[in-house]
């Protein structure tokens, strides 16, 4: 994707009002620490943002950005994590598909896992979609224990419900991974 011209201002969080019933929302996760030809990583988040509808993906609810420390390595430099509510044609696999395309035009490599990325895109959840094979699992497996996805979602839908019963806000005050998140004022 090409670099955006003049830095954009990150927009507020969208609520969720746009008739997205909460079991059937579909729920990407966003993250950047390394912002790539970006003057920063909140640029290159909404430059990804920008590039959804070009892979037939509509963003109908959004978070704020979270800064949080690298994890597994506080050494490593922060992330800026959010959160989208999306409407798609595509089934979960096409969908993974579109967010892997996305991820490589940023120029996202894969070369160790937890590496600083110049975005990293996650499909947390398909609607009430439950899945477990080798290259999809869904819920995905770990977001209910991470503040940075947890918060981010309890923002634009707190009471959106995780299979193992619990809502997105209480699953966000629990979480144990990424417990500095906070949003950026």
């Amino acid at each position: 994707m090409a670099k955006p011209g003049p830095q954009h201002k990150a927009s507020p969080p969208v609520l969720v009002g746009t008739g997205v019933e909460l079991d059937d929302a579909i729920i990407v996760a966003l993250g950047c620490n390394e912002p790539g030809p970006w003057s920063d990583c909140r640029e290159a988040l909404e430059a990804a943002l920008a590039g959804f509808r070009a892979e037939g993906i509509d963003v109908v609810a959004r978070s704020s950005w979270w800064r949080s420390a690298a994890w597994p390595d506080p050494n490593d430099p922060p992330f800026l994590n959010g959160v989208v509510i999306v409407q798609t044609a595509h089934d979960p696999h096409a969908l993974m598909a579109a967010l892997g395309r996305i991820e490589e035009a940023f120029g996202r490599r894969r070369d160790a896992p937890n590496a600083p990325r110049t975005l990293d895109l996650d499909l947390i959840a398909y609607g009430r979609t439950t899945v477990d094979l080798s290259e999809l699992i869904l819920p995905h497996p770990r977001a209910a224990d991470r503040k940075f996805v947890m918060g981010p979602l309890a923002e634009i839908a707190p009471n959106w419900r995780h299979p193992c019963g619990e809502t997105a806000r209480t699953l966000a005050d629990r979480a144990l991974i990424g417990k500095d998140a906070t949003p950026l004022a």
